[in-house]
C-alpha cells in the first residue's frame, strides 16, 4: 500500500477523495459553535458580541435552509413519500435541535456575567457619556429582549391574543352594565311596555292592573253564601286560602303595607293613631292630618310607578291624598265615606275608558288603578261581624264586583287587565263582658300619651315613670291573664315586627281577640255591666295578625297570572302583595320585606280532595266572661301554637318555592337582558 494511503486526507473512503470542498459540508454553525465554546472558555468575547454573532449565525442558517429546500411542490411530495426522505428531514431537525440546545447552554452560562458585569459596565460607560456604549442598537435590544423573555418562559407569541381577549371581555362587561342601566331607566320600560300592548279590538292596553281593597272583609265571609261573584272569581283565578295581615291588624298600617311591601315598623304608619316624639305631634285619622306628607316615610307604589313613567289612578286609598315625595298620582280621589258602591264601579271604568296608547296625543289612561271600599269595615264596627246588617253589606259589595266584572267584559278587557282583590284584616265581635279597664292596670297620672286602639301603647310623662308603669302593668295583668298580654318594645314578639321605630310606644297592653281595653272616660266597664249597656263598637280588629278572625283575602286573575283556574297558593303575609303588583305592571320595586315574585307557584287546586278547606272560626272565641269571672274562666284557645304547627308543616315547601322563585326571577332577568 502506498505510503500516501496512510494519510487521513488521502484515504479512499475519506470525503476529501470525492470532493475538494468537502470541508464546507461541515456547517458553519458547528464550526462557529466550536470556536464559540473555545472563546467562551477564554472569555475573549463580550456578551453583546456573542449575542450579535448568534443572531447572524441564525439568519445565515435560515437562509441556507431556504436555498437547500427550495424546490417544486413535486419535490416536496417525493421527499415525504420516498424511503430516505424522512431520514433526511429527521437528520436536519436533530442537527437544528442540538444547535439550539448548545446556544441555550451558552446563554445560561453567560447570563450571570451579562447581568452583573456587562450591564453594570455599560451603565458605567453610559454615565461617562460614551456615545458608543450609551445605547444599544435596535437589533441588539431585540435580541436581548427575546433572550430574556425566553429565559423567563414568557410566550411572546401569545401575548397579543391574551390582551385582545381581555379587552373583548371588558368591552362585553361594559356593554352588559350599560344595557342593565338602560333597562332600569324609564325610557326602556316605556319601550318595553309598547311591545306588551294588548288590544281589546278598539284600544291598546299596556300592562294594566286594578287593585280593589275590601276593608274588613274577613276570609271566612266567603263561606256564608253571600258572595257568588267573589267565589266565582276565586274559581277562575289564583289565591291562597287566606291572606295574613301585618301587626297591628288595623286599616292604615295595613293599607300602606300593601303598597310598600314594608312592615308598619319600617314604613312608619304604626297605627291608626300614634305619637311621634320627633314631631311632638299625634297622628290621627282626620283629613287635615293624613294629607301631611311628613307622616309617610316610605315610597308607595303609585309614586314609584309615576317616577318610572307609568300613570296611576288612586281612589280613596289611605295615604294617597298626601303629596308623598312630591310625586302625586295622575288621578287621585279624596276619601268619601258616603260614596255609593255603584259610583265606585263607574269611576274605575271611567279610568279605563280614557284614551291610551292608540292615541298618543291624548293618552291619559292609567295603568295602575287602586280603589278602596270601606263599607264592610264601617258596618262591621257599627253592627258587628255577625249582624244582619253586615250580611247585607257583604252582598252589596259582592254585587259591586259583579258590575265591575260586567263592565270589563263589555269592554273585552277580561283577559287584558289584571284584577287583584284584597282585604286588610278581619274582625271580631265585642262584648260588655270582655272589657278591661285601663285604670285598673296603671295609674294614668304617669301616662303622657295613649297610642293605638284596641291595643294600648303607653308613653310615660317622665323617663323615671317608665319603670313605675311597667311594674304596675305586670302586677295588674295578673288579674286579667286570660284577657291581655303585656309587652315592652324590647320584649315584643319577633313575629309582630313591631319594635324598631320610635313611633312605637315603650309599653303595650295587647288584648286577646274579642277583648277590648277601655278608659273610664269612654266606657265604664263595671257601670256598663250593672246597667246592661252595650259596648260600642260592636266589632273590633287590631289583634294578633295570625288569629283566624283577623285573616284577610287575596285573589288575582289576568295575563300576569297564567295559572290553571282555581289555583291554590301557600298562605302568605300581605307584605308580599307589593312585589306582585310591581311585577304585574313592569315596575321595578323599591326595597321591601316581601320575597314573592311573579310568576307565582300554585301548590294545587282549591277543589282537590286533600286541599284544606277554609274554616269558620268561632266568633268570639271561647265562652263570654265578665270582669269578676276572669280568674276562673277557661282562657280562649291560643292561636300561637296552632300557627307554629302550621308553619312547621309548610316551611320546607315555602322555602323551596322561594328559592325556585328567586332562581326563576334571575333566569327571567338574564333572559330579558339579552333580548
Amino acid at each position: 500500500m502506498p505510503a500516501s494511503l496512510n494519510l487521513p486526507g488521502s484515504y479512499l473512503l475519506s470525503p476529501a477523495a470525492f470532493d475538494d470542498d468537502v470541508s464546507s459540508l461541515r456547517s458553519l454553525s458547528e464550526q462557529d459553535s466550536d470556536s464559540e465554546d473555545d472563546e467562551l472558555v477564554r472569555g475573549s468575547r463580550s456578551t453583546l458580541e456573542l449575542a450579535k454573532h448568534d443572531r447572524t449565525v441564525l439568519e445565515e442558517e435560515e437562509e441556507r435552509e431556504k436555498l437547500l429546500t427550495k424546490s417544486s411542490p413535486a419535490d416536496g411530495l417525493r421527499r415525504i413519500f420516498s424511503p430516505n426522505g424522512g431520514n433526511i428531514m429527521i437528520g436536519r431537525r436533530e442537527r437544528r435541535k442540538r444547535r439550539k440546545e448548545r446556544r441555550a447552554a451558552q446563554r445560561r452560562a453567560r447570563k450571570k456575567p451579562y447581568v452583573e458585569d456587562d450591564l453594570m459596565y455599560e451603565m458605567k460607560e453610559s454615565d461617562n457619556g460614551d456615545a458608543s456604549t450609551r445605547s444599544s442598537t435596535p437589533s441588539e435590544l431585540d435580541s436581548r429582549v427575546l433572550d430574556e423573555s425566553q429565559s423567563k418562559g414568557i410566550p411572546t407569541g401569545r401575548m397579543i391574543p391574551t390582551l385582545f381577549g381581555l379587552a373583548l371581555f371588558l368591552s362585553i362587561l361594559f356593554l352588559i352594565i350599560l344595557l342593565g342601566a338602560y333597562k332600569a331607566s324609564s325610557t326602556y320600560r316605556i319601550v318595553h311596555q309598547q311591545r306588551l300592548l294588548k288590544s281589546n279590538g278598539t284600544a291598546l292596553f299596556p300592562p294594566t292592573t286594578i287593585l280593589i281593597s275590601l276593608d274588613g272583609f274577613r276570609a271566612d265571609f266567603l263561606n256564608r253564601g253571600l258572595t257568588p261573584t267573589l267565589n266565582s272569581f276565586i274559581a277562575q283565578g289564583v289565591s291562597p286560602a287566606y291572606l295574613l295581615p301585618s301587626f297591628p291588624s288595623v286599616t292604615f298600617p295595613n293599607h300602606f303595607t300593601l303598597v310598600t311591601g314594608l312592615y308598619p315598623e319600617s314604613h312608619g304608619i304604626v297605627g291608626n293613631s300614634f305619637w311621634d316624639p320627633s314631631f311632638n305631634e299625634e297622628f290621627v285619622v282626620t283629613p287635615s292630618v293624613v294629607k301631611q306628607s311628613k307622616w309617610w316615610n316610605a315610597e308607595p307604589l303609585w309614586v314609584t310607578a309615576e317616577k318610572q313613567g307609568i300613570r296611576t289612578a288612586i281612589h280613596m286609598w289611605p295615604g294617597s291624598e298626601a303629596n308623598i315625595s312630591g310625586v302625586p298620582p295622575t288621578f287621585v280621589d279624596k276619601y268619601n265615606g258616603t260614596e255609593a258602591l255603584p259610583r265606585k264601579v263607574d269611576r274605575v271604568l271611567e279610568f279605563l275608558d280614557l284614551p291610551g296608547e292608540e292615541n298618543k296625543s291624548e293618552s291619559k289612561r292609567p295603568q295602575f288603578i287602586a280603589a278602596y271600599v270601606p263599607n264592610i269595615d264601617s258596618d262591621g264596627h257599627k253592627y258587628g261581624p255577625n249582624s244582619t246588617e253586615i250580611r247585607n253589606t257583604i252582598s252589596e259589595v259582592d254585587g259591586m264586583l259583579a258590575n265591575l266584572f260586567k263592565g270589563l267584559q263589555e269592554r273585552n278587557l277580561t283577559g287584558i287587565v289584571n284584577i287583584i282583590i284584597v282585604s286588610d284584616h278581619g274582625m271580631a265581635t265585642t262584648s260588655s263582658h270582655r272589657l278591661v279597664q285601663l285604670e285598673d292596670l296603671v295609674d294614668l297620672y304617669f301616662v303622657e300619651h295613649i297610642d293605638g286602639w284596641p291595643l294600648r301603647g303607653l308613653r310615660p310623662k317622665q323617663p323615671e315613670h317608665l319603670s313605675i308603669l311597667q311594674t304596675q302593668l305586670v302586677e295588674g295583668a295578673q288579674n286579667f291573664s286570660d284577657a291581655i298580654e303585656i309587652y315592652s318594645r324590647q320584649t315584643m314578639p319577633e313575629r309582630y315586627h313591631f319594635s324598631n321605630n320610635e313611633r312605637i310606644a315603650p309599653l303595650w297592653v295587647i288584648p286577646k281577640t274579642g277583648w277590648a281595653v277601655v278608659e273610664k272616660s269612654d266606657f265604664d266597664a263595671k257601670e256598663g255591666l250593672k246597667e246592661g249597656k252595650t259596648y260600642h263598637p260592636r266589632g273590633i280588629h287590631g289583634y294578633d295578625h295570625e288569629h283566624p278572625l283577623m285573616r284577610a283575602i287575596f285573589v288575582a286573575r289576568g295575563p300576569a297570572f297564567p295559572h290553571e283556574p282555581n289555583s291554590r297558593l301557600n298562605t302568605f303575609q300581605n307584605t308580599e302583595v307589593y312585589n306582585i303588583l310591581c311585577d304585574s305592571l313592569g315596575v321595578v320595586p323599591r326595597p321591601n320585606n316581601g320575597t314573592l315574585r311573579l310568576p307565582l307557584r300554585p301548590i294545587g287546586l282549591h277543589s282537590e280532595h286533600d286541599a284544606s278547606s277554609l274554616d269558620s272560626p268561632e266568633d268570639p272565641p271561647g265562652t263570654p266572661v265578665t270582669i269578676s269571672e276572669t280568674s276562673t274562666t277557661t282562657p280562649p284557645p291560643q292561636v300561637e301554637s296552632s300557627s307554629k304547627a302550621d308553619k312547621a308543616d309548610s316551611w320546607p315547601s315555602r322555602w323551596i318555592n322561594k328559592l325556585i322563585g328567586v332562581l326563576e326571577s334571575f333566569d327571567k332577568w338574564l333572559g330579558n337582558l339579552f333580548n
